[in-house]
């Protein structure tokens, strides 16, 4: 398996729309959960408009796995600027791609790339107690659990905990 964070371009306007709004029940937004926004879809020229300011982000990034874009990767910067602490995302749209390595794969990937091109001291994430998947995959890219909220989201007819996970820059060896 081959896998790339590559920058967007216009080609993958199609591959998001897609995903994000054209794919009816789609199953990642089950995982992604209490975080999804459930808001009507912008049109597909809005969509257009909006997502083409992200190419010239080094913040947001294609997943490619041997050519093909399976999703996306994000990062911003904590306030107050400057200050070390950098919040990334990852979403695998396709759940033919799921469970082989793929997320755990961009995840190291984009936590590197994140230490080598931000100022970032530390790197959170922000997922949920129902999504296990996500906590088991973060803690193998060297996450660990720095916070918990009991029950703070409402989601599929249940309460469940709010997870942030952290990682530290690695200290240079002497």
């Amino acid at each position: 398996m081959n896998l790339t964070l590559r920058p967007m371009v216009p080609a993958d306007l199609d591959f998001l729309w897609t995903w994000m709004h054209g794919t009816p029940d789609a199953e990642w937004k089950r995982w992604d959960g209490p975080y999804f926004e459930a808001s009507a879809s912008p049109s597909r020229d809005e969509f257009d408009r909006q997502e083409s300011a992200s190419f010239e982000s080094q913040d947001r990034r294609i997943i490619e796995v041997d050519g093909e874009p399976v999703g996306v990767v994000t990062r911003f910067e904590g306030a107050p600027a400057g200050g070390g602490w950098w919040e990334i995302g990852i979403t695998i749209f396709d759940p033919r791609w799921w469970g082989r390595g793929v997320g755990r794969t961009a995840l190291t990937q984009w936590l590197a790339a994140t230490f080598d091109e931000t100022d970032a001291h530390v790197v959170t994430l922000q997922t949920w107690s129902g999504n296990e998947r996500m906590i088991a995959s973060a803690k193998r890219c060297g996450f660990v659990e720095c916070g918990r909220v009991p029950e703070a989201r409402a989601w599929d007819g249940r309460r469940w905990d709010s997870v942030k996970m952290c990682a530290l820059r690695p200290q240079p060896s002497h």
